[in-house]
């Protein structure tokens, strides 16, 4: 199967036939790597990035669970002045 490289704007595209993406399983809006190989280019479909809930996104932030932390409640409290405008204190 043969196709051709033509301008897209200013970079270049590649239309895929339906039938090798049916055949590779890839759909539009699919997200795919780009390899470069030795004479071409290799085309992989990227596994989707699963959702990480609070509790992983603080441990991968912080190196460490977040349960390790401790509690903010020994931290002096802030004055950020007098109330303006329509705060609800």
């Amino acid at each position: 199967m043969e196709a051709t490289i033509q301008k897209w704007g200013n970079s270049q595209g590649l239309r895929i036939p339906k039938s090798l993406l049916d055949a590779v399983g890839l759909r539009e809006n699919d997200r795919v790597e780009l390899i470069q190989a030795e004479d071409g280019i290799q085309i992989r479909k990227v596994n989707a990035v699963r959702h990480r809930n609070l509790e992983e996104r603080l441990s991968a932030f912080y190196g460490r669970s977040p349960y390790e932390l401790g509690r903010l409640e020994n931290e002096p409290e802030i004055d950020w002045g007098k109330p303006e405008g329509e705060e609800a204190w």
